[in-house]
């Protein structure tokens, strides 16, 4: 920066092609000293940037002989937030972030003011990750509430936050959370370099980063990274030595390292009685394996194997074909591909016309279908008992689809043969991925102890006490984590 007021602003304005939302209130103190406000318009609390700056700076009388600059960083500005600059990058970065800078005519420093006043959505329940019990409180899309949100919930001196900023253009602010004495320390570092190499223009979401945090395996079907909307899920997780990330401008934030079996436990689970909870944990598994397999099973016996099935249900299922125009294959990929084009719609849609969307598949596609001899209704009831299982895992939901389609044509050509070969395919580079150097299907491959207390099924609190204290008093458990 220069020592000239005049200079400063006028290199600003430069720098911004004097864009429309870039303000500069000029002012001259009592004693004549130039000062200017530097300010992003709607970026900015108006009633604090009064009373925090613009009242006493023109109210103050600065004594003769002390250093103007400092006597209005000690005396005058009243605002808890105040950061000192020196270089034009980090005016740009704060002032974009809602920050005030106050710029004093003969130095060559600025003062940040801490005065965010932009609009921003209310905190509110995460539509994605509804609960019974439990907070209703989402993360939102500035970063410092979804900060104060875990913050709230874990009052200890052991949660850190540390900030970085990532993308070239858009100087994206983000945050690692973490507890300094549950994190492995090899995993916090793995992720601030993966973190520092990204290279992209713009970050806009959490998504852009997930592909980046992966161990070398980007291009699968299911992600090693977890994501979570809801900040008392974070905290668990955080407890757990886990890491937090969390971007501005998003309503959710990344978790890593992600285990498989996380997508089949919500917070429900530790909030209901665990009787209950084991029901529905073994109730999404299965779920699971409907919407995976359903389809391409029913197309493998009915094709190869249709002594399988009780001779009533078959002759059913021989006559239904027998009038529609396409093979059992062809039927089932056409029926399956036309829900995912009806929900596909409905969700990009309005909601008043999502409706309609969907009361036109149940009744055009499902009952005129059917009586139009154009679908078999067996056909028509296993595809979507299989889409319906796949809402039970919502977060395996991208990665049950694709696999869907394939075990229907493998399971068209090749029959039960060719689902098993598939499955063991499927398993084996599942098993192969690591997150941070944690084997993706942890606790299960390697199986360790405790895999079935908080996996398969939900263990009393008194249990998962003990389990969780053994953990943290485990030495050397970095070991677990190495690459």
């Amino acid at each position: 920066m220069y020592n000239d007021l005049n200079e400063n602003i006028e290199y600003l304005k430069n720098l911004t092609d004097k864009s429309a939302d870039f303000t500069v209130r000029n002012m001259v103190l009592r004693d004549g000293t130039a000062v200017a406000i530097i300010t992003i318009e709607g970026m900015v609390n108006k009633d604090g940037l009064a009373l925090s700056v613009t009242n006493p700076l023109v109210s103050i009388v600065i004594p003769d002989g002390v250093n103007k600059y400092e006597f209005i960083r000690d005396r005058v500005l009243t605002s808890s937030e105040i950061v000192e600059i020196d270089t034009f990058n980090q005016l740009i970065e704060f002032s974009m972030s809602g920050f005030a800078v106050v710029a004093v005519d003969g130095y060559s420093k600025m003062l940040v003011v801490g005065i965010q006043g932009f609009s921003f959505r209310s905190v509110s329940e995460p539509s994605s990750e509804m609960v019974f019990r439990g907070s209703r409180e989402g993360f939102t899309e500035p970063l410092r509430i979804n900060m104060t949100l875990i913050r709230r919930r874990i009052k200890s001196p052991d949660l850190v936050f540390k900030t970085m900023t990532t993308g070239d253009l858009s100087n994206t602010q983000i945050c690692l959370c973490y507890l300094k004495s549950a994190v492995s320390k090899k995993i916090l570092d793995e992720l601030i370099r993966r973190l520092k190499n990204i290279r992209l223009d713009t970050i806009l979401a959490s998504g852009y980063l997930v592909s980046y945090l992966g161990d070398n395996n980007h291009n699968t079907l299911i992600s090693t990274v977890g994501v979570t909307e809801r900040p008392d899920t974070l905290c668990g997780k955080i407890t757990e030595g886990r890491i937090g990330v969390l971007v501005d401008g998003t309503p959710s934030a990344i978790v890593v390292p992600h285990l498989f079996i996380e997508n089949f436990q919500s917070f429900d689970d530790y909030s209901n009685r665990p009787y209950f909870s084991t029901f529905i944990r073994i109730l999404k598994y299965i779920s699971f394996l409907f919407a995976l397999y359903l389809p391409g099973l029913f197309v493998a016996i009915t094709n190869f194997q249709p002594e399988y099935i009780p001779r009533g249900l078959l002759n059913h299922i021989v006559s239904s074909l027998e009038t529609t125009p396409f093979p059992l294959v062809l039927e089932v990929l056409l029926v399956t591909f036309m829900y995912e084009v009806m929900r596909e719609a409905g969700l990009r849609l309005p909601k008043p016309l999502g409706h309609a969307v969907g009361i036109v598949g149940a009744l055009v596609i499902g009952e005129t279908g059917v009586s139009a001899g154009l679908i078999c209704a067996t056909t028509l009831i296993i595809v979507a008992f299989s889409a319906i299982c796949s809402y039970v895992i919502p977060e395996l939901y991208g990665a049950i689809t694709v696999l869907r389609f394939i075990f229907i044509i493998v399971g068209g050509v090749f029959g039960f043969f060719g689902i098993v070969l598939a499955s063991l395919v499927v398993t084996v580079s599942i098993a192969s991925l690591r997150s941070f150097g944690v084997p993706f299907l942890s606790p299960i491959a390697p199986i360790s102890k405790g895999v079935i207390s908080d996996n398969f099924i939900r263990a009393d609190w008194h249990r998962l006490s003990k389990n969780k204290i053994k953990v943290q008093n485990m030495e050397g458990a970095e070991d677990d984590f190495k690459q």
